[in-house]
Parts: C-alpha cells; structure tokens; sequence
C-alpha cells in the first residue's frame, strides 16, 4: 500500500456519474448543427481534452459551426439538468473513509470553478473536500496549468500526494504535476484506452482502501 497524506480528484465522470449527460448533450447539439449522432462507445473512445479536440472527432466542422456558441449551450444546458445525474458507487463511502483517516482531500477539475462549487454543495459533498482547483472559463480546456498553479500555493509532500481520475488527461496532469496516478473506468473513457497509461487502472473507486493508507 503507498501511504498518502494528499488525494487529488478529478471531479466529472470520477466523482459524479455525468457520462450520459454529456453525451445526450452532444448528440444534441451534433443535430443541431445537422451532424450524425455518436454511439457511447464512439464517445468513450473519442473524447478528450481540451474539448475542443473532441467536438472536431464527433463531426462538428470548425469554424462552421460555433465553438464559443456551443461551449456556451453546453454549460446552460448541463446546469439545468446535472442535478439528475448520481455520484458513482461508492464515492461517499470512499470520501468518508479518507476523511476519517485525515487526508487531504483536494478537486483538480477542469471544470468552471463557481460550477464547481455549486455541484459540490448540490450533492452535499463539499465538507469532504479542503480545496477545490478548477477554471475561470467554460471551455473545458487543459488543467495542467491550473492545477500547477494552485500547487504552487501549496506545501504538499508529492511523494505522499496520488491523483485519482478517469481519463487519459488525468494521467498527463498527474505526469506534470510529479504525483502518482490511478484511474477509474467508470467515466469518460473506456478501460482499453486508460490501460494505455503506465498507471494502475482500477475498476470501483473503493478499492483504493486497499491500495492507500
């Protein structure tokens, strides 16, 4: 077991279950813009950051169609309809666990920060969390300068810090930022695509009891 004082979470498709959400709202828009709808798994194996890259891989032609105009109607739309969505199985009891133990435990997202702060108080969950890293804008771009930059503010051992997350990009913040890494595949990208990283990939966030202490 590797002993941690600091645990980072990436918050979207790790912490809350928004998988179908997202990709209900890009089937959405991808009709908007009169483009063929994508299956989950197509979504599983395209999507990445920045979003941008992503949107490109699911059909929409840019600058045809709007960035900006999209970025903004998905962000509206995902306000009004992600208190529907659920935390994954076994969040609560995982964030009850560390905090029981006295870890640090931190949100690195690349999700808007006032966003951010409003999921964490609509799910109750924001006692666990003693920071929160997340963006000043609604493009979903990379977090690595971001959460490099809060970092910097900190004092944290990076030898006891490990970053959990769901996607290929958490691997490379976690590179960036000189910590362990271990995904979960329970989010945004599928198993085969996360085991291409040279980190522990896990299948229910509960089984970190018995990989950190």
């Amino acid at each position: 077991m590797k002993k941690v004082e600091n645990i980072l979470f990436d918050f979207n498709g790790t912490i809350v279950d928004d998988l179908d959400l997202c990709l209900n709202l890009l089937n959405t828009m991808l009709s908007m813009c009169n483009h063929k709808k994508v299956s989950k798994e197509k979504y599983l194996e395209i999507f990445t950051f920045p979003v941008i890259e992503y949107y490109k891989k699911a059909g929409f032609i840019f600058p045809k169609d709007d960035f900006p105009k999209l970025a903004n109607y998905f962000i509206e739309e995902y306000k009004k309809e992600n208190g529907n969505c659920l935390l994954n199985e076994g969040v609560i009891e995982i964030l009850e666990y560390f905090k029981k133990l006295n870890k640090n435990l931190v949100i690195v997202s690349a999700s808007e920060i006032n966003l951010l702060k409003e999921q964490l108080k609509k799910y109750k969950i924001e006692q666990y969390f003693n920071d929160i890293s997340g963006l000043d804008n609604i493009n979903a771009s990379s977090k690595i300068e971001s959460a490099r930059s809060f970092l910097k503010t900190k004092n944290y051992d990076l030898t006891k810090t490990v970053f959990i997350g769901d996607t290929l990009h958490d691997y490379e913040v976690a590179q960036e930022l000189n910590v362990e890494c271990i995904l979960v595949c329970k989010g945004h990208q599928s198993k085969e695509r996360l085991q291409t990283c040279h980190c522990l990939v896990i299948d229910n966030i509960l089984e970190l009891k018995n990989l950190l202490e």
